[in-house]
């Protein structure tokens, strides 16, 4: 059996340890304040984190940018040069147009590399709902599955990978044009907050509101109490835009309630983190549906 290696972008927002234990290869996006570009490596190299996260909350907006299909090419390029093959997790088709450029790099690779093979897939996911996905496949290629049984696995599995989402703060929701200015204004007033998931078009939709920041969380476990399968079995990943007490928070909540195998903490990184916005919390699982 051919070598074959993983790859995925940095919205996935895994944990550097993840990343590196199980050598998953990461590929950068990009990410700046106006006059300002930086290269959201997993280990924020070039702005930590909380650095960024203040920036928001101070009133500043980051603008991101996807990978073209010239930096998918300088990425696997390497690895076809060594002879090995790619299973290539990506960024929701419905968020961004990164997995369109994976597929026109993939057949402009094949032709300079013929004995090789190249699967792109999109997982529909976003935020550690895809690292979710590209966890558990690197796990499986870690345990002697086949690229294709992992590809297979994949497809196989997107439905079933559960985004339950909720903000703090609504004008984030409003710069990216989820939600009216209107609204915007009135929640803020109201206190209200959002209750949003990634369907199963990979798109991000909006689909109930509570008030106060204790029921959206409590909201997000009861999103998973309505379609979680078999817990006893999965990692359960959550993401925080700067807001660690909270995701603890939200993880004790998971586990009185359910006998889950691990529940792994993590920050949303700034690509998808420009767009919650600082106080963003994400809980990802295996479940019947999204």
């Amino acid at each position: 059996m051919r070598n074959y290696v993983i790859f995925t972008e940095s919205t996935a927002d895994l944990p550097i340890d993840i990343i590196e234990e199980l050598d998953i290869k990461v590929i950068p996006m990009v990410f700046g304040f106006e006059n300002e570009s930086y290269v959201d490596y997993p280990d924020h190299r070039e702005l930590d984190i909380k650095v960024f996260y203040e920036r928001l909350k101070n009133g500043e907006r980051s603008t991101t940018a996807l990978v073209n299909s010239k930096t998918f090419e300088e990425h696997f390029s390497p690895e076809l040069e060594k002879g090995n093959d790619i299973l290539y997790l990506g960024f929701s088709s419905g968020l961004s147009g990164t997995y369109q450029a994976s597929l026109i790099a993939s057949e402009e690779l094949k032709e300079k590399y013929p004995e090789s093979v190249i699967k792109c897939v999109d997982t529909k996911s976003a935020n550690i709902g895809q690292g979710l996905l590209v966890y558990s496949a690197a796990k499986l290629k870690r345990d002697g599955y086949s690229l294709d049984q992992v590809h297979d696995w994949a497809i196989e599995n997107i439905p079933h990978t559960c985004h339950w989402f909720t903000v703090d703060d609504l004008n984030h929701l409003k710069r990216g044009g989820r939600i009216s200015a209107v609204k915007a204004t009135i929640g803020t007033a109201l206190n209200v907050k959002p209750i949003l998931h990634v369907d199963d078009d990979g798109m991000l939709m909006a689909v109930d509101n509570v008030r106060g920041r204790k029921k959206s969380l409590g909201a997000l476990l009861d999103k998973m109490t309505e379609t979680c399968v078999s817990p006893e079995g999965q990692t359960i990943f959550i993401g925080h835009c700067d807001c660690l007490e909270d995701a603890e928070y939200l993880a004790k909540m998971v586990r009185e309630n359910f006998s889950v195998k691990e529940i792994i903490i993590n920050d949303i990184g700034p690509i998808i983190g420009s767009h919650l916005g600082q106080g963003g919390i994400t809980l990802f699982f295996f479940g019947t549906k999204r």
